[in-house]
C-alpha cells in the first residue's frame, strides 16, 4: 500500500493544506486549502445540558491512542467519505511516528465512537470523528478540548464548518486569519507574543480565537495533556468525566 511521506504531510499541515479523496475506493487524492476555515476556540467549547449529563454519568470510558487504526477505519466506513485506502494508511503511519492521535470512547468494553487528528506544535488538526452510540463523538471532542487546554495548545482546526461543529462552539474564519493563527501556533516562545500581537490588532473576527495556555514552544503533547486531565481529576477526587464537565462553562 502506498502512503504519503509523514514529513510531507506535516509540511502540508504547517502551511494550511491537507489531503482528501473523492471516495473510499478512489485511487487518487488531492490537496485542499479552504477559503474559509472552521476552528474551535479552546475557551469557547459549548457544553449542552445533555452532554454535561452524559459526561458525568460515567457510562462511557475514554482512552487515548488505544485503537487509532480502528477509529480511522470507522470514520472511513460511510457511504460518503474522503478517506481512501492511501489516506488511511498514511495517517496510521503518521500515528506510528507519534504525530497523529486518537480519542476512543467505550461502553461496556465495546468501541462507541471517537476521533483522530494530527498534532503540530501548539496546533491540533481534527480530521474526523464517529459515533456508534449517542453523543460518543461529542464526548470524545470534550475530552480532546480538555486535554489540549491542559497541554497549552493554541489552535484546534476543524477544517470545514458544519451545523454539528457550530453547536459545539466552532467558528468560521478567513484563510488569511487562519494562517496567522497557524503561524503563531508554530512559533517559538520568543516570537509567539509578537506574532499574536501582529495578527490581533482590532480584528473582531480574531478575538479569542487563539485561546490556549502558554506559548507554542511551551505546549505539551496531547498524551501529556490527556494524562494531566486524569491526574487533576484524581487529585480532585472526581471522576474524569465529572471533572471535565465542571471545567467547561455550562451552556444550555
Amino acid at each position: 500500500m502506498k502512503t504519503l511521506d509523514p514529513d510531507l504531510l506535516l509540511r502540508a499541515y504547517s502551511i494550511g493544506v491537507f489531503p482528501m479523496s473523492d471516495s473510499r475506493d478512489a485511487d487518487d487524492l488531492y490537496w485542499v486549502e479552504p477559503r474559509r476555515r472552521a476552528i474551535l476556540p479552546l475557551d469557547s467549547f459549548h457544553l449542552s445540558r445533555s452532554l454535561r449529563k452524559r459526561l458525568k454519568s460515567g457510562i462511557y470510558d475514554v482512552t487515548r491512542d488505544r485503537d487509532f487504526a480502528r477509529i480511522v477505519r470507522l470514520c472511513s466506513d460511510r457511504e460518503e467519505t474522503w478517506i481512501n485506502a492511501e489516506i488511511e494508511a498514511s495517517y496510521i503511519r503518521l500515528h506510528e511516528a507519534g504525530r497523529a492521535h486518537s480519542i476512543e470512547v467505550w461502553q461496556d468494553g465495546e468501541l462507541a465512537g471517537g476521533l483522530y487528528g494530527v498534532r503540530l506544535g501548539a496546533a491540533f488538526f481534527g480530521e474526523s470523528m464517529v459515533s456508534l452510540k449517542p453523543d460518543a463523538s461529542k464526548v470524545a471532542l470534550a475530552w480532546l478540548v480538555a486535554a489540549l487546554r491542559e497541554a497549552g495548545a493554541q489552535l484546534l482546526d476543524c477544517q470545514f464548518m458544519t451545523e454539528h461543529l457550530a453547536s459545539l462552539g466552532a467558528v468560521e474564519i478567513s484563510q488569511a486569519r487562519y494562517l496567522t493563527l497557524l503561524k503563531r501556533a508554530q512559533s517559538p516562545p520568543d516570537q509567539s507574543g509578537a506574532a499574536g500581537a501582529a495578527g490581533a490588532g482590532g480584528d473582531d473576527e480574531a478575538a479569542g480565537l487563539a485561546a490556549g495556555a502558554g506559548a507554542a514552544g511551551a505546549a505539551r503533547s496531547l498524551p501529556e495533556g490527556f494524562a494531566a486531565v486524569l491526574a487533576r481529576a484524581a487529585a480532585s477526587s472526581s471522576s474524569p468525566g465529572n471533572f471535565i464537565a465542571q471545567s467547561f462553562t455550562h451552556t444550555s
